[in-house]
């Protein structure tokens, strides 16, 4: 731990004055207790200088030369009372006599208690009351502590809670104590069931404006917290390894979890939860992750999932809101999972899916997540699949998707089956960037490909992109299992259009279009049916020309490497025979 003590008297070589500042865990700021003068320099030149130069590290106001005092000088409280007013960094203020050796080693326990224990994570001065991230880091272990969820801890979870953090129990009498305490100050603190919410957070204010900054810093660090009041890095690994075709999944276990973290926190029981319900949810998550509570109120997620004409987010869509962030930000969401309370080992929630190429071998997908790409000309039907997903309505509006979009939904297959689809839909504009990267297939389970039925132009082009996308799995080692979607079944289909896709889909080893009319609610059961051209990913892999050319052609090479083998093989079983004939001759002669 290094201490800096700046004196006032010393401003000369400020460039090691910086450097050291910004080195520092703690900085003692002195002054001359038998010379007022000094005392002004603090907020005049110090303090301000250190803000400028953004140390943010505690500052103890150190009074030197007590011995020398006035003693009709003014106490010490009422002239540091309006600096620490003005100057919030200030951690606490001591005087201090070297010659006489009067409370110095309480100079350097105070410094040393203001790295420990800082009081500006968990307090605010101005308004008397514990910052909003130490308020969402203890309402978190309320919950981990509250193991029957009856919103208080009881005697025997109080108890509990103290072995926990300090190794020791409570004696009945001190819980007593303890809730007596809260009672007289704060009524709802207390209920019939034990010590609620309020009542925590009360005891941890009380405790810090008492000067017991150890005991709730204690606290947090058992819950793995750091200074910064998050949760350790150790604790929130950021990196899953994987290859590029392989996925993060969440486990059963982490399921299960959730689906009664979404029943707790439907306080309304409308089997949705309403954005307040959400953000209720998420507020045991520090403020630096994210810009609201919920992790979903922007995209990739925002609109992504299942919602009630009120705004709810419905269990199934609550559900496939973590699949998806687990999908694309398994960090973030192991993060979350973590914040909200999950009791489990971080380990236990999240598992990494079996290689796409070793499915294709296997002739079977064991994934719950697939991840569907959805390619398809400007107003072929793209956006009405996702909407149809999600349970939206449909719209005869058509706006233009400039940007990707996500989609997710439990899908029910036939044996009550259920797996989570997402579609990701790429607008026409952006495929060439897409498929600028050869991994940029990896992730894709399933790639679909929308088109007006009605329209022969919107054909042609989903069927330039059917080629597009089937040249690069097969140049880059990623091919994906492909579907062709007929949209707009409403309309009067374009006659060569059916004749034409169905055609084309038969050349490629893929299934027949599949005609689905959104308008209609007509869907055909078009998302079981890309789940489980999915989950048999040897299938509907398309074939091109110039890929049909390759194998015949690496059929062709290997053919001839066998004859060749076969020849050689035959030349010296022939050799070999002759050597023998030739040595027998040899010695009957």
């Amino acid at each position: 731990m290094q201490i800096l003590i700046c004196l006032i008297c010393s401003p000369e070589n400020k460039q090691k004055m910086v450097s050291e500042c910004q080195a520092a865990d703690a900085i003692l700021l002195t002054y001359a207790c038998d010379r007022p003068a000094t005392l002004d320099r603090l907020s005049t030149y110090w303090l301000p200088e250190l803000r400028r130069l953004d140390i943010k590290v505690p500052v103890i106001v150190v009074g030197c030369k007590l011995d020398l005092r006035d003693e009709q000088q003014v106490s010490l409280e009422q002239v540091m009372a309006p600096i620490m007013q003005q100057f919030r960094e200030i951690e606490t203020c001591i005087e201090c006599s070297a010659l006489r050796q009067i409370q110095v080693p309480e100079v350097f326990y105070y410094a040393q208690k203001a790295v420990l224990h800082p009081t500006a994570p968990l307090f605010d001065q101005e308004s008397q009351s514990l910052k909003p991230r130490c308020v969402r880091a203890l309402k978190r272990i309320f919950i981990l502590c509250d193991h029957d969820r009856d919103g208080a801890l009881s005697d025997a979870e109080l108890n509990d809670f103290q072995v926990r953090c300090f190794n020791a129990p409570l004696q009945p009498t001190e819980i007593v104590g303890v809730k007596k305490v809260v009672q007289e100050k704060m009524p709802e603190g207390v209920n019939e069931h034990g010590l609620t919410l309020t009542g925590f957070l009360f005891l941890h204010a009380l405790f810090i404006e008492k000067g017991r900054l150890e005991t709730t810093w204690t606290v947090l660090r058992k819950f793995g917290y750091d200074n910064d009041i998050k949760l350790r890095d150790d604790l929130l690994p950021s990196i899953f390894k994987r290859a590029p075709d392989q996925s993060v999944e969440m486990t059963n276990e982490a399921m299960e979890f959730l689906k009664g973290i979404f029943y707790i926190f439907d306080v309304d029981n409308d089997g949705a939860l309403r954005p307040a319900e959400l953000d209720d949810l998420f507020s045991t998550a520090p403020d630096s992750y994210f810009c609201k509570y919920s992790p979903w109120s922007d995209v990739p997620y925002k609109d992504a999932a299942d919602k009630n004409v009120l705004g709810g987010l419905s269990l199934e869509g609550f559900l496939s809101e973590w699949s998806l962030m687990t999908l694309l930000d398994p960090a973030s969401s192991l993060a979350n999972l973590i914040y909200i309370g999950y009791p489990g080992d971080p380990a236990s929630a999240f598992q990494i899916t079996r290689r796409r190429r070793l499915d294709r071998k296997k002739q079977q997908s064991q994934r719950n997540v697939f991840q569907c790409f959805v390619f398809g000309p400007k107003n072929g039907g793209k956006s009405a699949l996702l909407n149809s997903l999600i349970g939206w309505n449909f719209s005869q509006r058509y706006t233009v998707t400039t940007s990707e979009r996500f989609a997710a939904n439990i899908v029910e297959l036939p044996g009550e089956v259920k797996k989570t689809l997402v579609m990701r839909e790429v607008p026409e504009d952006s495929v060439k960037d897409l498929l600028s990267n050869k991994e940029s297939l990896a992730p894709c389970d399933i790639a679909v490909f929308v088109h007006d039925s009605s329209d022969e132009n919107s054909w042609k082009k989903a069927k330039k992109l059917l080629l597009l996308v089937a040249s690069h799995g097969e140049n880059n080692g990623y091919e994906v299992p492909c579907l062709i979607i007929s949209a707009k079944d409403d309309l009067d289909p374009y006659p060569l259009v059916i004749q034409d896709s169905t055609r084309v889909s038969q050349d490629m080893g893929i299934e027949t279009p599949i005609p689905v009319s959104m308008k209609l609610g007509d869907f055909n059961n078009v998302f079981s049916k890309i789940i489980t051209a999915a989950q048999q990913p040897h299938r509907s892999l398309p074939e091109t020309e110039a890929g049909k050319n390759r194998k015949q052609y690496r059929q062709l090479v290997n053919r001839s490497l066998m004859f060749v083998s076969v020849g050689a093989a035959v030349a010296v079983v022939g050799l070999a025979a002759y050597r023998v004939y030739a040595s027998r001759k040899n010695t009957s002669s």
